[in-house]
């Protein structure tokens, strides 16, 4: 399974698993990250494509660490007017390393899970009330 998301301005093709560069993001080191803007997710059955996003699916990742990348020497030159300049620059990334991609189809069965817990607990509250009674 693999989805197409959109961060930063640019659309990156992630998988589970996937260690992945981004520009620089405003999240601390081990903390989670979700990409709500996805505009492809495919598994081995059905693509699906949104128009612009897909509904109800998320990519979630986990922050790895924050670094530069490699220096980039910009060199500005003038024929004949001794005018020469250089300039380097690295640009800063974040790089990320997915953990899951949720669908609409994961969110559903998540939700009978809960209502199947929250049958359970009161069953099991009234079965100790009835110890605590004897």
């Amino acid at each position: 399974m693999y989805a197409i998301i959109e961060s930063c301005g640019r659309q990156y093709k992630v998988a589970e698993g996937d260690l992945v560069f981004f520009e620089k993001l405003e999240v601390e080191e081990g903390k989670k990250v979700t990409f709500d803007n996805v505009v492809l997710v495919s598994d081995d059955k059905k693509v699906e494509v949104g128009a612009p996003y897909v509904k109800n699916v998320k990519v979630e990742g986990k922050v790895v660490s924050h670094g530069k990348g490699k220096k980039v020497l910009v060199y500005k030159y003038k024929a004949k007017k001794n005018y020469r300049r250089t300039q380097g620059h690295r640009q800063p990334y974040t790089k990320v390393e997915i953990t899951k991609i949720k669908t609409a189809t994961e969110k559903v069965e998540t939700e009978k899970d809960k209502v199947k817990e929250t049958a359970a607990k009161p069953a099991t509250k009234k079965a100790t009330a009835a110890k605590k009674e004897a």
